[in-house]
Order: C-alpha cells, then structure tokens, then sequence
C-alpha cells in the first residue's frame, strides 16, 4: 500500500463520511481541539498579583513612615545598582491605570498587599487615616471595574519602629493589632484576605542569610525563633480577622518548597509526600497541623524554638483557603533511609529563567497542590503566585515579544489544569505580575510583569505575554 499523507488520509475519511451522511469528530478531520484548550472548571478565578513596596513607591508620602526594607535598600550594597523602592512604579499615584490594566486582560480578582507602615507608621499606637483612606480609594476602583480584591496583609515591609522586628515576640502582637484593623476598616468591601506571604522569604533570607531586609545573620537559635514569631503572627491574624470581619474568609500565601517524585511511581510519589511535610516543617507544615513535627525539633535540639502556653494553638487557627506561591522544584526519590526520601541535587544543565532560583519544572504545579491536598487536606487553594522573570527586549516597533514567559506560563497552567481535572480543590490562579516593578535585593534589575514598565517615565506597555493571558482568560483554559 503506498503511504498516505495526514492531508490526503484527512480528506479521504471527509468524503466517506459525507457519502454516509456521518457526522465526524473534529479529530478525525485533523483538526484539533485547540480552539477549546485545556478548559478549567466553572467559576475558576484568574487574576494577577502585586505587592505594596515593589510598585507603589510615594515612600514618604500621606504620614508614611519607612519600613525595614527602605531602611535595607538604602543601606549602600544591599540592593542591585543601589535601587530603591521610593517611587517603583508609582502606583499610589496611577492605582487607576493599572486597574485599568486589569480590565483589559479581563482579570476578576486582584492580589494585592496592604502596606503596614502607611497604616501604623510606628507600626502601634495611632493609625494614619490618610494610608487606609488610600486603600479605600484603590478597592473602591477594583471594585467599580468589577474586580475582586484580594488583600495580602504582610508583604515583607515591616514598619522600621518596631523594637526588634521578627526577633521580638511583641511583633507578633503588633501585627495582630494591624490585621485586625485593617480588616475591619475593608469589612464593607473585601470578603478575603491572606494573613502574611512566604514565611521562608522574610525570615531566613532577612535573619539567616542577610539578602533581604534587615540584613541579619543570626545563629540558629534566633532564626528558629524568628520562625516561631512569623508564624504567631499568621495565626494570631487569622483570629484578629475573624473578630473583625467575620464574614470574610482567611488564609495565606506560603511559598513551600516543592517536592516532584523523580518518577511518578508508588515509592517516589509517597516520598515526595513525607519530604513536603518534613521538609517545610518550620512553616507549613506547623501552621496546618498547629505542632512542629518532631523530626523537626529533634533536628533543631536546643535549637529548637521556645514555645509559650497556647502558642501552637494559636498557629493552627484554621484557615478558609490556601494560598501556595508556586516557581521551581525539587526532586526527590525514595530511599532506604529513616526519613524515607533523598533530594536529588539539580544538575548545573538544568534549565531557569532570567532569575537562577527559577528552574523550570513545570510539573511543580500539580504536585504542589497534590501533595498538599493528600497531606492536609485542604478545602480550597488558590495559586496565589506563579511566574517567572525574563530578559525582555523592547523592539524597534515597541513590542515585547516574551516567548520564553510564555511557554513557562502555558506549561505551568497545564499542570495546573491536570491538577483541577483530577479533582484536587484549585480554585484560582493569580499571576506575578502584573507590573515589572523593584525585585527586592535585585532592584530593577529582574523583570516579572506582563506590563512593561519604563522606570523613568512609568509607562506601562502590554507585552506579548498580556496578550496571551487575556486569551486564556477569556477562554478559561489553555491556550
């Protein structure tokens, strides 16, 4: 028999068809059903995410007082070229724009944080109406254009006052004060807020290491209580917004390390569980079961955090959804050892985007939520980040053509969608984000948004990857 071309074969099972007066599948036609892609349930949530420091900049302005991150970031060294966040994208001045920048991509919520010291600029005592004015104004636009907020209560700009900061258990209590408040001036118009954001961000990287703010690094028995201190915080908020907004549904955004079975075998699948629980101890894993795990303090020993009466209790607070901030993972096989599993080093050829720390691994999405799922038990998630920096070139026409943002959001929201398909209770999707904007310790030197920002001039320019997302947006699917 000679061979067929696709084409040829296409047309020939057409012609049968039609002398048959069958009604064919698109499929058999060689046509796919891309038109439809890869469709998420009903009601599903998309969204983008930001954070008050890294676009809103007026640093000084309105009563607000500076937080440990303008403190950080002024200190020569600290940050890429000495960058600052005093005027970022300068959203406190164009929230407007870029709600609009939200309608257009067709987004329904909107992850955005509160900044702390524009609300308590010593971060007690009296509030400063003029900061929760602001957030007013700006929920008021978001919900004019018909998008939900979602707001972030801690995104790592703790007010400078604070005596301490995370080493002082009173931060904690102040921070419960805080959410508390600000709950309640936002209870006639934000129905969900999440308590803090990646635990592990500001604590290991601001007292261990010493990248971010405020630059320490302690021994191992003052991180572990700084640890402890983050984590009272969350559950002492989720108490103080349940006593404030009762109405309104809590939960937070952790960004836990991942763990991908190198092979998606029994034995590989039930080690990549034990090492998502263990090795995310110290944060997760304690905040949804209200105990640390005790290879965890057998591992710390005298290390270990000092827990007062009704600290755990407090922790485990239950919460109404889950947030996970989901980038790169870590891959793990089962071996014979007490703990079950081992982590497999990734080897220097693995692929990342712009930023190093993100190694592309797409599949890392559908375990997070796995894992999680089979572990605690979750009633709702939402991938509350997910996305990736990139060398974006501006073109002679004033185009941004980010395929390499593309193929990594297309192949992270497949696996997203296999983990929807399966069952598991995903809910949404926030994309980080919506804006280039400060980078933390790499400054402007890092580009994560789907707008383009001109640091000098502020003008937002749509790049390929806006486009993309309102299509799949419109769709709700991949596509």
């Amino acid at each position: 028999m000679t061979d067929m071309t696709r084409r040829q074969f296409g047309k020939t099972v057409a012609a049968t068809a039609a002398l048959a007066n069958v009604a064919m599948p698109v499929s058999a036609l060689g046509q796919t059903a891309a038109a439809k892609g890869l469709e998420f349930p009903q009601g599903f949530v998309w969204g983008c995410a930001t954070a008050a420091y890294q676009i809103e900049g007026a640093a000084s302005e309105d009563g607000r007082k500076p937080s440990i991150w303008d403190v950080f970031a002024h200190t020569p060294g600290k940050t890429n070229n000495g960058d600052t966040g005093d005027v970022a994208d300068d959203s406190y001045h164009l929230f407007k724009e870029d709600t609009r920048l939200l309608k257009n991509l067709g987004a329904g919520a909107y992850r955005m944080s509160v900044s702390w010291p524009r609300i308590f600029p010593d971060g007690t005592g009296q509030p400063n109406p003029m900061g929760m004015d602001h957030y007013k104004r700006v929920v008021d636009e978001l919900l004019a254009s018909g998008i939900t907020p979602y707001i972030t209560l801690f995104h790592w700009d703790l007010p400078a006052a604070l005596k301490g900061g995370w080493q002082s258990r009173d931060t904690a209590l102040a921070y419960a004060d805080y959410a508390g408040f600000v709950a309640d001036q936002l209870a006639d118009r934000v129905h969900q807020f999440m308590t803090i954001n990646e635990f592990d961000s500001f604590t290991n990287l601001g007292y261990k290491t010493g990248k971010f703010a405020p630059g320490f690094q302690l021994p191992a028995a003052e991180v572990n209580q700084v640890r402890h201190h983050a984590i009272l915080a969350h559950g002492l908020g989720v108490q103080a917004v349940r006593a404030s907004a009762p109405a309104a549904q809590v939960g937070l955004a952790e960004n836990p390390t991942v763990f991908t079975p190198v092979i998606e075998d029994e034995k590989n699948i039930e080690a990549a569980r034990r090492a998502m629980r263990e090795e995310n101890a110290a944060f997760l894993t304690a905040v949804l079961e209200g105990k640390y795990t005790e290879g965890y303090l057998e591992r710390e020993g005298e290390n270990a955090p000092r827990i007062a009466a009704g600290d755990m209790q407090a922790i485990g607070s239950p919460i109404d959804f889950l947030g996970l901030n989901v980038y790169s993972p870590y891959y793990v096989r089962a071996d014979d050892s007490r703990q079950g599993y081992e982590i497999v080093p990734r080897q220097a050829s693995h692929p990342h985007m712009a930023s190093e720390w993100i190694a592309v691994g797409p599949e890392v999405m559908y375990w997070a939520v796995r894992n999680v799922s089979e572990l605690w038990h979750p009633r709702v998630i939402y991938i509350t980040e997910n996305g990736c920096s990139a060398d974006d070139v501006v073109t002679a026409d004033g185009r941004i053509e980010d395929t390499d943002r593309v193929m990594y959001l297309r192949n992270h929201l497949t696996h997203l969608h296999r983990a929807a398909a399966e069952g598991f209770p995903v809910k949404g999707y926030f994309l980080w984000s919506l804006l280039d904007n400060f980078e933390w310790a790499d400054g402007y030197s890092k580009r994560f948004g789907l707008h383009y920002v001109d640091f000098k001039t502020k003008k937002r320019t749509a790049k390929l990857s806006a486009d993309w997302y309102r299509e799949a947006i419109r769709r709700n699917a991949v596509v």
